[in-house]
């Protein structure tokens, strides 16, 4: 049986002041990564820290100090480019015209699914480990310029990420860390009643439980498998 979720609202990242509370849509939009004003609009509130979060609008908007948010909603030079953001955004995920719409207008209804083990999306979302990923990451970015009708599913856990660095002696050193999904551009699905969208795989002797999320990319989702 199909089950129905809720998968169109974003949570709240915590405080915003109405003037510009569509900070929220944007982080949870992939779309702004490769708009360099998206970038900016992000970026002059606080540059200290979008840098100390990764990039993560997010976490960012979940750490920044609220006075700053203040001060911006009532910035008119903030305002014009966080207005022309906003503006490009919508007419962007809104567009009703695409390549894959004036090619197969008989097709639209239909749903391609891009099955892959790795997505490289974004710095912010390390859930990648190289050249597959990152080429798949690409794949989702230009489906979503050509309009295509698809649906990423893929793979994301809590753990088994590492980052490396080079010591002052030539040493490559590693360290582990764990992703938080409440920090992340990831938008929990929920059954109809909110709970926890979960799909099950039977094996012998036990059944795996998996909770899906969903990241937008412009006008594609790729829901994630935990």
């Amino acid at each position: 049986m199909t089950q129905k979720y809720n998968n169109s609202i974003p949570p709240k990242v915590g405080y915003l002041p109405e003037r510009i509370e569509r900070l929220n849509d944007l982080a949870y939009n992939l779309w702004w990564s490769w708009n360099p004003d998206a970038v900016e609009v992000f970026q002059k509130i606080n540059p200290v820290l979008w840098e100390k979060v990764s990039h993560n609008p997010v976490a960012f908007l979940q750490q920044v100090a609220h006075p700053l948010l203040d001060q911006a909603a009532n910035d008119q030079q903030y305002l014009a480019l966080y207005d022309q953001v906003t503006t490009s955004f919508d007419a962007y995920v809104n567009q009703k015209s695409t390549w894959f719409t004036e090619k197969y207008p008989d097709l639209t209804e239909q749903q391609i699914a891009y099955f892959s083990f790795e997505f490289g999306l974004h710095e912010s979302i390390p859930a990648y480990a190289g050249g597959l990923g990152i080429l798949a990451g690409d794949h989702l970015k230009e489906a979503s310029d050509m309009g295509l009708p698809l649906a990423a599913i893929g793979f994301i856990y809590t753990q088994g990420y590492f980052v490396q660095k080079i010591t002052e002696d030539g040493w490559q050193e590693t360290s582990n860390f764990y992703l938080d999904f409440n920090k992340l551009p990831m938008i929990p699905l929920t059954d109809e009643k909110g709970n926890p969208l979960l799909i099950s795989v039977p094996l012998p002797g036990r059944e795996i439980k998996a909770r899906i999320w969903k990241i937008q990319v412009g006008r594609v989702d790729r829901k994630s498998v935990v």
